[in-house]
């Protein structure tokens, strides 16, 4: 097991840093928050070709780095840091991990050159409601008439949903779960952006009426789903790493320039223990964030737990982390222009986008068999 970084994974983090701190300032974070697409297409793109972000999990035979997940988790970190509005997740985890997971070559060898050079972002549409993820494909149904297959259901809330160019969807047929593929332009398809508590991340409703779908290989399309799930897990829990991470910074600067009675509110016993409880929040999660990610590239039975682990860690850590932010900023903190309202807002959306934390208690439990 390795917890600690080595030089080359330490060199990604600083290059990956360094570029969202002179490309994606604060400023840009807000204006591509609030333009038409939610995300910088130009930053995206410059993810793609200049650094090749985009396919670092993706082996070299569909163009990625061959790279693994602890290398994937460090831009996670970092792009939690920067809140860099971007469909990452949606694309370069959710989907690209459903591609690799599945049996079908012909699906990876067309989509995963394209999704790596940022010319093509993908989204997998599970949730239904309140945002659980159905093994069974819920109630959106898969019908087939000769060698036509079309969907019918709504999905919610679809990570990158809303600028997907395709996307790949798990829906109930006779028999079984089965997993799709589906061009969210043709007809039967209407995509509808989200009104959503966090402004740097959009989420849609995809919703199929008679949808035009093509079928793809799976043995096991709940097992995929598994597999997923828990690379995904880590994933976010390694974005919102970065994000505690940064509120932690803001709130011990902000601690020591504030001034009141005379001194500043740093040097108070209650303001150092707030400080201190969330500074060891993040040294915990950060070692349960490393151990997953290892065990992604090399301990896949140790995975479900382990992701289950740092799932219910992670997300109500950040989420202290923000509301301490906030409230250690006092008025300022609860402007607009202030950027700790945005740390916190992600930081709640980030706990509940995957399930509630009583539902990855309750994982965490049947995986320890308790």
């Amino acid at each position: 097991m390795q917890l600690v970084l080595d030089p080359e994974q330490q060199e990604l983090r600083s290059a990956v840093r360094k570029f969202l701190t002179d490309q994606s300032p604060s400023a840009r974070v807000r204006s591509a928050m609030e333009s038409a697409d939610g995300y910088d297409r130009e930053l995206w793109r410059r993810m793609a070709t200049e650094l090749g972000l985009l396919g670092l999990a993706v082996p070299e035979q569909y163009d990625g780095a061959g790279a693994g997940h602890v290398e994937r988790a460090v831009v996670q970190e970092e792009l939690g840091r920067s809140l860099a509005p971007s469909p990452f997740l949606g694309s370069a985890v959710l989907a690209t991990d459903t591609l690799l997971a599945l049996d079908d070559e012909a699906a990876r060898a067309e989509l995963l050159p394209r999704m790596v050079a940022g010319e093509l972002i993908a989204a997998v549409a599970v949730a239904e409601g309140g945002g659980a993820w159905d093994r069974t494909g819920g109630d959106t149904t898969a019908s087939r008439s000769g060698d036509t297959w079309t969907l019918d259901g709504t999905k919610t809330a679809v990570v990158a949903g809303d600028v997907a160019d395709v996307v790949l969807v798990l829906a109930s047929t006779p028999d079984g779960p089965g997993w799709f593929r589906v061009d969210p332009s043709a007809s039967g398809v209407t995509r509808t952006t989200l009104a959503t508590l966090d402004p740097t991340r959009r989420l849609a409703k995809i919703a199929f009426a008679g949808a035009p779908a093509t079928p793809l290989a799976s043995a096991d399309a709940a097992a995929v789903l598994d597999l997923v799930a828990d690379l995904g897990a880590v994933a976010l829990a390694a974005e919102q790493t970065g994000g505690l991470e940064r509120a932690l910074e803001m709130a011990v600067d902000y601690a020591k320039v504030r001034v009141q009675f005379g001194r500043p509110i740093g040097s108070y016993q209650a303001v150092k223990h707030g400080l201190a409880d969330v500074y060891s929040d993040w040294e915990q999660g950060l070692s349960a964030l490393r151990y997953a990610s290892w065990a992604a590239d090399h301990a896949r039975d140790e995975l479900p737990l382990a992701a289950a682990l740092v799932a219910t860690y992670v997300g109500p850590a950040y989420f202290r982390a923000g509301t301490l932010c906030v409230q250690y900023h006092g008025g300022i903190g609860y402007t607009w222009e202030h950027d700790a309202h945005l740390y916190y807002k992600r930081a709640k959306s980030t706990e509940l986008l995957f399930g509630s934390p009583a539902r990855n208690r309750a994982r965490l439990a049947d995986r320890l068999g308790v």
